[in-house]
């Protein structure tokens, strides 16, 4: 089989299927199963399949069909300019999150340069998208990737490790900024965060690919949606020294609900930044409480 008639056949199945974007997705599957890039996909359109890559593109094919995402098959996802590694122990990376990035590093850059000082926490790093994009722009920065599932903070671990920052990066299990081993983080500057955000009653409103194959805890947050971050919130205003900074990745139409949940006691500087769309992806808001950030003493 050449590669254009396979394209061509696992473009028609997808189509027929309606799995979104079928020919990108039919190009990924080849391009994975024949171990090639775009540029050689189509440049050698003519070239022959061996056996055993035309099993494995008609396995991939199989397996999208059934709803696995085209990540999960491949076991890569690009964010921030990174080739990350994927499996079904993490969320799969997406381009809205790399708003958290952003905010992120305005904040440490505005309010703590040049890094040296700055100590942040991706609470929930699964991936670990958040951190080492972190790492990668903050070379003087102290990073903290906290996680919950073992398995979500090894496949972290082996993407920093793979790009180039794993000794830069403190991985610690963690119930958000809850430390299991029940050691105190030191104060930190910016805690940075992409919490699940969708209520279990709004589980049939989700995508099926996401709600069947991606993990569960990393998507859905109680009854209301708001549950992580009720919890999360009260623990960041006591790790955060006074004057540090929540960067959170929302959920649609989430802004007001977030909002409330920041006391005016505890939180000032709340901003809601925009994507291109108009869209609010993120709200940042600065630590004020004296009693809340130093509640807890800290080394």
């Amino acid at each position: 089989m050449q590669l254009k008639y396979a394209l061509a056949q696992g473009i028609e199945l997808l189509e027929k299927a309606r799995v979104a974007s079928p020919r990108l997705t039919a190009e990924v599957l080849l391009m994975h199963a024949a171990r090639c890039d775009r540029a050689h996909l189509h440049a050698h359109p003519e070239r022959e399949l061996s056996d055993s890559e035309w099993v494995h593109y008609g396995r991939y094919l199989n397996e999208r069909l059934q709803g696995k995402p085209t990540q999960y098959i491949t076991g890569r996802q690009e964010f921030w300019g990174m080739e990350f590694h994927v499996n079904p122990s993490v969320l799969i990376p997406r381009p809205e999150t790399e708003h958290v990035v952003e905010a992120a590093l305005e904040l440490a850059r505005a309010h703590f340069p040049p890094g040296g000082d700055c100590r942040i926490a991706d609470v929930g790093t699964g991936s670990g998208c958040i951190a080492v994009a972190l790492a990668s722009e903050l070379p003087h920065a102290t990073i903290y990737a906290l996680e919950q599932s073992p398995e979500a903070l090894e496949t972290a671990r082996q993407n920093a490790r793979r790009l180039g920052v794993g000794n830069r990066i403190s991985f610690l299990q963690s119930d958000l900024l809850e430390i299991d081993s029940g050691e105190a983080l030191p104060q930190l500057e910016i805690v940075a965060c992409n919490p699940p955000y969708v209520a279990e009653r709004d589980q049939s409103k989700v995508q099926a690919e996401v709600r069947n194959f991606e993990p569960h805890a990393a998507v859905f947050a109680g009854e209301s949606g708001q549950e992580a971050y009720r919890k999360l919130i009260p623990q960041a205003a006591r790790a955060l020294r006074l004057g540090g900074y929540l960067a959170l990745e929302l959920g649609y139409d989430a802004e007001e609900r977030v909002r409330n949940l920041l006391p005016p006691s505890e939180w000032d500087e709340v901003r809601s930044l925009p994507d291109l769309a108009g869209i609010v992806r993120v709200v940042t808001a600065r630590c004020a409480s004296v009693a809340a950030s130093e509640s807890e003493p800290r080394p």
